[in-house]
């Protein structure tokens, strides 16, 4: 398989400008989060067993997801939020696998803001974290998806910590700056994940 840089970061930490450079540097880019939504489109088995679990309130009137009405009721009870990893997960998984054997670029950026919750940073052959501080996480958080302060700091407490992150990094970009030093360090790593997705590709062939 293609070498794999996974991608990961805590809600708010700019993951998607990250991605954003590396696909501008002509690399394949596949986001756990859009499969996500991709899963749950209307016409999706999922979404109809998730609007027959939750009943009608989770549907918004065209008939696509109530993603705030499903936060709520997540956050709320860990019994539901096991219910609806349990029916997703298995469909992102075999959906990002197929878009991971496809992919044409020398390696793959795999974004996946669930990487170290969810024990898959053992299945990359790299891990690069895009860092922050919590105070500018919470801030982007309430700005981008119009919550609470309280909303939004309880959706950094159902992550994984910062500190859980950084331990499994291999590559760190801090994002507290400015955006050209975010850029020239997606420059920088993107030099070397393509030499290291090079010497991966010899060691295959030998």
């Amino acid at each position: 398989m293609v070498y794999t840089v996974a991608l990961t970061g805590g809600i708010g930490s700019g993951k998607s400008t990250v991605a954003e450079r590396f696909s501008h540097l002509g690399i394949c880019v596949v986001d756990a989060d859009v499969i996500a939504r991709q899963v749950v489109e209307p016409g999706e088995p999922a979404l109809k067993e998730i609007s027959e679990h939750f009943g009608p309130e989770i549907l918004l009137p065209e008939g696509t997801l109530n993603r705030r009405v499903l936060r709520e009721k997540i956050f709320a009870s860990p019994t539901e939020k096991q219910w609806l990893n349990n029916l997703l997960h298995p469909l992102i998984h075999q959906r990002t696998q197929a878009a991971l054997h496809q992919t044409l670029s020398p390696y793959v950026l795999w974004v996946v803001p669930l990487l170290v919750e969810n024990q898959l940073h053992k299945k990359a052959d790299r891990v690069l974290v895009v860092d922050v501080s919590p105070e500018i996480q919470i801030a982007r958080t309430i700005s981008r998806d119009n919550v609470s302060r309280q909303h939004a700091q309880q959706i950094l407490a159902a992550q994984a910590t910062r500190d859980e992150r950084l331990a499994v990094a291999d590559d760190v970009i801090n994002n507290d700056g400015s955006p050209e030093r975010v850029a020239a360090d997606v420059d920088r790593l993107h030099r070397q994940y393509l030499e290291l997705a090079n010497q991966a590709a010899q060691q295959d062939k030998d």
